[in-house]
């Protein structure tokens, strides 16, 4: 297939033996060998900033106050959304035998929704995007709205009540499918369309995908009148990642489907396929279980999309309350915590669309000559700052902790979630309750937050900035913004806040920001967060050659937070913690104890285990004495990560 002069398509000439080969000779540079690709393909386009929180879906017939009375709960409940996705049943779908199945469809089901208009604004009032599934093969048949206009556009006869055919071969017809059929319904407020093509590559054009005339249309056509684009539809093959958003797939509701999904996702990037989105929390089949719909959530809050969905069994359903407490509590929160990570992702986002980096990538790619990079499928970078291992077996049932064997590299680390310290450079069982999943920050690592704990829907730019910033080497991040106008990522207006932090001076330099954008606040309050950083002695804060009040506490994981009150987005400001602060390695008998304590083992046990961690014994002698207690390679190793996290 060929691209003509005026972007239309084409298929090759026919006869010769003309084949086309790439061929990437990068060694191990996987990055440079991406950027070529990309070269020769075009760059991951700019996503809209919106389309990075969370999104709801599901398989049911909503009705219009239902669904927006469900909209309000999560509002209710403080948990945001970004995107309200409505699935097939917005159109009719019981339909006469006579005409097919009800998969295709293009006319509201006013039972349902009886006044589309008011329930599309209700969406958008609510500052949620809106988009509709569609399965477009069917074509428009004599029963759907605007059957009358588009036949007589295209010259066909209507009186027989032959249904227009679906081709996307045909320049008139997909002309016709834009600026009648899909405009419609736009104007009404669809921001974006999902669109479900399962039909397979054949078309009445040898070689022509209609998957991928789809993508690549639907893509263009939604970028009309400057707007930002965004589809969402399935894979078609290398050159896809041009056409974010990608749609998986059905998925079952079982753990080997959520351990599939993080190295399914960071290897897509190998074909530099950055923006997946899966069912999060499984779509059919499976069972109820609330510790897999928690880890699932948490995957997806490290994953590029993150949309719940779920199908039309009223018993198999995503939202939080409608699991135990334990489970609803630690979604709710995880859900808050993808909304409040939109500064880092979107910034990331931007770097995707400049410099060839998508957000999930395979950790052989920052340490390609290491075998034990290759080993642990399941753990990735997300992002320039972040390491992620995701858990996705269920916990054991003695010590009550999901664990994951993770590879960490060198140098020294520090969990943004616990501040628990971990020197590099080995392989390492991981703990944790359900309330979090292994996240991991190298030192000189910098991380924007919204400072929020309920951040509000949309993903709007913050008024209230928090940065995790992790001590013991230099770092910078510049976080980018806009103000959402431009169409593609040269088109945009960035403002861009510098953040720097030098070790040897203990400063951390912030600002200006410059330009600032509308849309943005005046003034920005900051929050800065030093994981396992004890309280400095004096926290001293410039603010264009002005010093500044500030407070510094210390947090419940043996760090420091400093709190500033609101600055001026166009002034600089220092902030000094002391000269070479240093990572404080994590009180192992503290985090210990609570593990000893919830184990569900004999109490002589728990005494026993607990003698041996407290010994003033050498290290290497009492891990002897803990593997002579003969305890369960779970809790063996849930102790042994602590007493071993800063000893290597």
């Amino acid at each position: 297939m060929l691209f003509e002069s005026d972007g239309w398509v084409a298929p090759r000439p026919s006869g010769g033996d003309r084949v086309d080969g790439y061929l990437f000779a990068y060694g191990h540079d996987y990055r440079a060998a991406i950027r070529a690709f990309y070269a020769i393909s075009g760059n991951q386009p700019l996503l809209p900033r919106w389309a990075l929180g969370n999104w709801w879906s599901r398989y049911y017939p909503y009705k219009a106050d239902e669904y927006l009375a469900l909209m309000d709960r999560f509002s209710a409940e403080r948990v945001p959304l970004s995107v309200g996705v409505i699935d097939m049943d917005w159109h009719i779908v019981d339909v006469d035998p006579v005409h097919g199945s009800g998969w295709t469809g293009y006319s509201w089901n006013l039972q349902l929704i009886p006044d589309p208009d008011a329930f599309l604004t209700g969406l958008h009032d609510r500052d949620l995007k809106t988009t509709l599934n569609v399965h477009p093969a069917d074509g428009i048949r004599s029963f759907e709205d605007g059957y009358q206009e588009i036949a007589q556009a295209l010259g066909r006869d209507v009186s027989s009540g032959d249904p227009v055919a679906f081709d996307v071969t045909d320049r008139e017809f997909l002309n016709v499918y834009f600026n009648v059929l899909h405009r419609r319904l736009e104007k009404q407020g669809v921001d974006f369309w999902w669109v479900d093509w399962q039909q397979g590559p054949y078309s009445r054009t040898l070689g022509i995908d209609p998957l991928w005339m789809l993508n690549h249309f639907h893509f263009l056509d939604n970028a009309r009148d400057g707007r930002r684009p965004l589809t969402f539809s399935r894979f078609a093959g290398p050159g896809s990642h041009r056409y974010p958003v990608g749609f998986s797939g059905d998925t079952v509701v079982t753990w080997a489907s959520l351990d599939f999904q993080p190295e399914f996702t960071a290897t897509a990037s190998n074909i530099g396929y950055g923006w997946w989105s899966h069912d999060i929390g499984g779509h059919i089949f499976g069972g109820k279980d609330d510790e897999l719909a928690t880890r699932w959530v948490q995957l997806g809050v490290f994953s590029p999309i993150l949309r719940l969905h779920s199908s039309n069994n009223p018993f198999n359903t995503k939202e939080p309350w409608a699991f135990g407490s334990e489970a609803r509590e630690n979604m709710i929160e995880a859900l808050r915590l993808r909304h409040r990570l939109m500064p880092y992702i979107y910034t990331m986002n931007v770097r995707a669309a400049r410099g060839g980096e998508p957000l999930v990538q395979p950790i052989y790619w920052d340490h390609p000559k290491r075998d034990e990079a290759y080993s642990n499928r399941n753990e990735f970078r997300f992002g320039s700052e972040l390491i992620v291992a995701p858990i996705t077996t269920p916990r054991d049932t003695r010590t009550r902790l999901g664990h994951v064997l993770a590879w960490l590299p060198p140098g020294r680390h520090v969990d943004v979630f616990t501040g628990t310290v971990y020197d590099g450079d080995r392989h390492l069982w991981l703990h944790r309750s359900l309330k979090a999943v292994p996240v991991l920050a190298a030192e000189g690592a910098i991380v924007p937050l919204d400072a929020a704990a309920e951040p509000r829907n949309g993903g709007h730019n913050p008024t209230a900035i928090e940065v995790i910033i992790v001590v013991g080497a230099d770092g910078t991040f510049e976080l980018l913004e806009d103000d959402a106008t431009g169409t593609a990522v040269d088109d945009v207006q960035f403002s861009h806040t510098p953040i720097a932090f030098s070790q040897r001076s203990g400063i951390i330099r912030i600002g200006p920001t410059s330009p600032v954008i509308p849309l943005a606040p005046i003034t920005r309050e900051w929050v800065l967060r030093f994981p396992a950083l004890p309280k400095p002695k004096a926290v001293h804060v410039v603010i264009e050659g002005e010093e500044h009040a500030a407070e510094a506490t210390d947090t419940d994981f043996y760090g420091t937070v400093v709190r500033l009150g609101p600055i001026p987005l166009d002034k600089k400001f220092t902030v000094d913690i002391g000269r070479d602060p240093k990572l404080v390695p994590t009180d192992a008998t503290a985090r210990i104890y609570p593990i000893v304590d919830d184990a569900q083992i004999s109490f002589a046990l728990k005494l026993s285990i607990w003698n041996v961690v407290t010994s003033d014994r050498p290290l290497t002698a009492r891990i002897g004495q803990l593997r002579a207690l003969g305890l369960d390679s779970v809790l063996l190793d849930a102790v042994l990560e602590y007493l071993v996290a800063t000893h290597v």
